[in-house]
């Protein structure tokens, strides 16, 4: 009578295994930090369409911006134009609206853009604001630079108090070259994800061609509609 053996794997058979998973790994990793960065940005453009619809109600009631230039000032940490690194005497953190559309938009997790969260520069003063010093503060992680500065008389690049034709306008008068002449409000930016691009002498090494969401960025144009700016000068999360 015959014993039956169990037939194990070689250790040849073995290493091939091994390798043929260490290929399907290699090829599938970058497949999944895709997929994990386009569900980022998808999420990114749901918040900023739930803003622009926040934005839309409100200037349907109050017919035009408001200004609270105060909030930019007393929020934790106060008003921080950014004396070194980029941009220079600037700040366009956003946790001020937050707070004016917190009737319009009482979810304040989409303030946090869940890009900018996972960013190597989450924590870093130039991304992130605090609406209230108290430890569970709703945190908000997008830029609007059309409310970035304070200054008496408001400069006119600034959307503080302003209409939105009016603050139209003066975008298009300013023929500022960073934006050029948009010819309408579709092609004039309200809010956006962080970035650092990478050419920019006075960013930061630790910050260089970094953004929320590699490759490009996601924005809020004055219109409501959300688009994707595709920027190679930040290919890094």
């Amino acid at each position: 009578m015959k014993t039956a053996h169990a037939k194990g794997f070689t250790l040849i058979e073995l290493l091939v295994v091994i390798a043929i998973i260490s290929v399907l790994a290699a090829m599938l990793l970058p497949a999944l930090s895709r997929a994990k960065q386009l569900a980022r940005r998808t999420s990114c453009i749901s918040q900023l369409k739930q803003q622009g619809i926040a934005w839309r109600i409100y200037l349907d009631d109050e017919r035009r911006f408001p200004d609270r230039r105060d909030l930019k000032s007393s929020l934790p940490g106060g008003f921080k134009p950014w004396t070194t690194g980029w941009p220079d005497k600037s700040d366009p953190r956003a946790g001020w609206a937050a707070l004016v559309l917190s009737n319009q938009l009482p979810s304040v997790s989409v303030w946090n853009c869940p890009g900018a969260q996972l960013a190597s520069f989450a924590d870093a003063e130039q991304a992130v604001q605090h609406v209230h010093s108290a430890s569970n503060a709703p945190t908000v992680r997008y830029w609007m630079w059309r409310f970035d500065r304070i200054d008496d008389p408001i400069p006119d690049d600034n959307f503080w108090g302003r209409s939105e034709h009016d603050a139209f306008m003066r975008v298009k008068d300013a023929g500022n070259p960073t934006v050029g002449i948009p010819n309408g409000p579709s092609e004039v930016e309200l809010t956006v994800d962080v970035y650092f691009p990478a050419p920019i002498p006075a960013v930061p090494a630790s910050m260089k061609g970094r953004s929320a969401h590699a490759g490009g960025r996601n924005r809020l144009m004055l219109d409501g509609h959300v688009q994707w700016l595709k920027d190679a000068r930040t290919p890094r999360n």
